[in-house]
């Protein structure tokens, strides 16, 4: 054992600690021994005691599920919008017919689609997502943005309404939403490729502007379904597909009114 350098007077050694009453000298050495070994021992019991989840009711933090579940994929997407689109079927005028998309809007079954979907039309056919189909009239129309919103006479027995989104950027996922060349319930997907653009419209009444350019592939029957964001929000209402060649096919370029500026007269919710 090491010789304690207070009791052998050596050289750097602590002062003595002046002796107490009596004449006895305090037993300081052996109380800060004490406390050493109480110290240890409490600090032993904290270790054992953290370690033992079943005696104690302190937890470990555990992450947010939120923090690693990410955006959500295409499929639970799809599978969110599906009970809101709509096939559209109207008769126009010389017994010609019209085919396109909507998407139910608010809570009382109101439908949104593309102006030109229904514009003059006799009769307008609506399908909903459960297999069942009504008549349906239009309710507001706004031309100069190509937009219209439908009232069913007989909404389905449940009610989905999709999720209106706001703004987006170039370069968001986007999907497209609805029945190009009438296949039902078709999803596609791409990114938005530009902003604020303008097209002629093919009644030639004018520009049709502030639309949304997205590479997501749309055809005809594609018009006035869901364009949405990567949460599966509605951020914009399928208007037109370009067509240099004159031929009504997919080149890569699809339009969307913005769905803030689409109207709707008050049927939107804000998103």
């Amino acid at each position: 054992m090491a010789a304690d350098p207070a009791a052998s007077g050596a050289a750097g050694a602590p002062t003595t600690t002046p002796p107490s009453k009596g004449g006895r000298r305090f037993p300081w050495r052996a109380l800060a021994c004490a406390l050493v070994g109480a110290i240890v021992a409490v600090g032993a019991f904290v270790v054992i005691d953290r370690g033992d989840s079943s005696g104690s009711s302190a937890k470990a933090p555990q992450s947010s599920p939120s923090s690693t579940a990410g955006p959500p994929t295409a499929a639970k997407i799809f599978k969110t919008i599906q009970p809101s689109l709509v096939l559209i079927q109207a008769t126009l005028p010389g017994g010609q017919s019209s085919l396109g998309s909507g998407v139910i809007v608010d809570k009382q079954g109101a439908i949104m689609t593309a102006d030109h979907v229904v514009h003059g039309a006799t009769v307008i056919k609506v399908t909903f997502a459960d297999g069942s189909s009504t008549t349906a009239q239009v309710d507001t129309s706004a031309p100069d943005r190509d937009t219209a919103i439908l009232d069913p006479a007989a909404p389905p027995t449940v009610i989905v309404p999709a999720v209106i989104g706001g703004g987006v950027q170039i370069g968001d996922t986007t999907y497209s939403v609805g029945n190009p060349l009438g296949l039902v319930d078709s999803m596609t997907a791409g990114v938005v490729s530009g902003l604020d653009r303008s097209i002629q419209r093919e009644d030639g009444g004018g520009d049709l502007g502030g639309l949304i350019q997205f590479d997501a592939a749309v055809n005809p029957g594609s018009s006035g379904g869901p364009l949405l964001n990567g949460q599966g929000q509605v951020v914009g209402i399928v208007t037109a597909l370009a067509n240099p060649s004159g031929q009504r096919f997919f080149v890569g370029i699809g339009f969307a009114v913005p769905i803030g500026s689409a109207g709707g007269g008050g049927r939107i919710p804000p998103a």
